[in-house]
């Protein structure tokens, strides 16, 4: 699909949080030209919420845009495996969440009984939201680039807002025009990285039969910096052209991310501190209006280092699920 006909899908008013985004959301200072993304409600094509709500918070329940499949065969089923591998993830997060409960209840910055709270809050959400990723082929780096551990080339580093996130493993694609073809990753350097509990940047390889969950800003609140939301870039590996079979072309990264979060209305902090509140402060940093890109405000950029606290306030950071596993719930570890 062309660049402009994608265009047509995206939205403004959502804060292009529903339908196509390319170049829309600002990384560390800049517009973010090297991924373009499909955003969704995997769960409800239009949540049902009071229209002042709607009109609030577009960002989490204007509804979902598809393209049009009977037109156009490029698409054909996309809506229908958006909503299926969405749901998969969100009810596979919701069983690591009841694991997690126990240890997260005695955190939480709410006054609450219950004890299910966590689980409760996402099983209830109607503001989930699914990003199909598309990260276009890197241009070639200058020399020694490559070697700098804080090269974040395919994705600057940042903080996912929701309480965690889950992920698919990445897959590759060799471009040579309008030809695709998977491969293994061909760039060892390349793809997503994190910043563990020891500071140090760790490079994050999904299996095949995986899912990976990572915890988010949402969260931190909510249990008071008990958990930290995970520090994360990804890298293009410094290579715009491979040779595959003797032929040249490009690589290109795709993947899958489910942002499990609860309704605006929901508490994480504070008594004025809900989740809308803070994801409109999220939406400030990251997203500019037309006032803004005159030169009214300047752009957030993020600093890896300067959030993470000490190592012994750090409880958690980066988790990978084995799908193989009878109970995924029960078969996870820490990176």
């Amino acid at each position: 699909m062309s660049e402009d006909r994608k265009e047509k899908y995206a939205d403004e008013e959502s804060s292009y949080s529903f339908g196509w985004s390319r170049a829309k959301e600002y990384m560390n200072g800049m517009p973010d030209t090297l991924k373009g993304s499909y955003y969704g409600n995997p769960l409800l094509d239009r949540p049902n919420v009071d229209p002042e709500i709607r009109r609030k918070h577009p960002e989490y329940y204007k509804g979902n845009i598809w393209p049009d499949e009977e037109d156009d065969e490029e698409v054909r089923g996309f809506q229908e495996a958006f909503k299926r591998l969405g749901t998969f993830v969100i009810e596979v997060g919701l069983l690591l969440t009841r694991a997690c409960e126990s240890f997260v209840s005695p955190q939480l910055q709410i006054q609450t009984n219950k004890t299910d709270i966590l689980e409760g809050m996402l099983a209830r959400s109607s503001a989930h939201k699914a990003r199909l990723l598309h990260y276009y082929p890197p241009p070639p780096s200058g020399d020694g680039d490559e070697n700098d551990e804080d090269q974040d080339s395919w994705c600057g580093w940042h903080l996912d807002h929701s309480l965690i996130t889950g992920l698919v493993s990445a897959m590759y694609m060799f471009e040579q025009g309008a030809n695709y073809k998977a491969i293994p990753n061909p760039h060892e350097r390349a793809g997503l990285y994190i910043r563990n509990r020891a500071n140090n940047v760790v490079k994050v390889s999904i299996p095949e039969n995986a899912l990976a969950f990572q915890t988010g800003e949402a969260l931190e609140l909510l249990t008071g910096g008990k958990l930290h939301a995970t520090p994360h870039c990804v890298r293009g590996g410094g290579a715009g052209q491979v040779r595959l079979d003797g032929a040249l072309g490009e690589v290109s990264r795709e993947t899958f991310a489910v942002f499990m979060q609860p309704d605006v209305w929901e508490q994480i902090g504070g008594p004025e501190e809900t989740f809308g509140t803070f994801t409109k402060e999220v939406l400030r940093r990251h997203y500019r209006n037309k006032k803004q890109e005159e030169g009214v405000d300047v752009a957030y950029k993020f600093d890896a280092n300067d959030h993470l606290p000490p190592i012994t306030e750090l409880t958690t950071s980066n988790i990978t699920i084995n799908l193989d596993c009878q109970d995924p719930a029960l078969s996870y570890k820490h990176i």
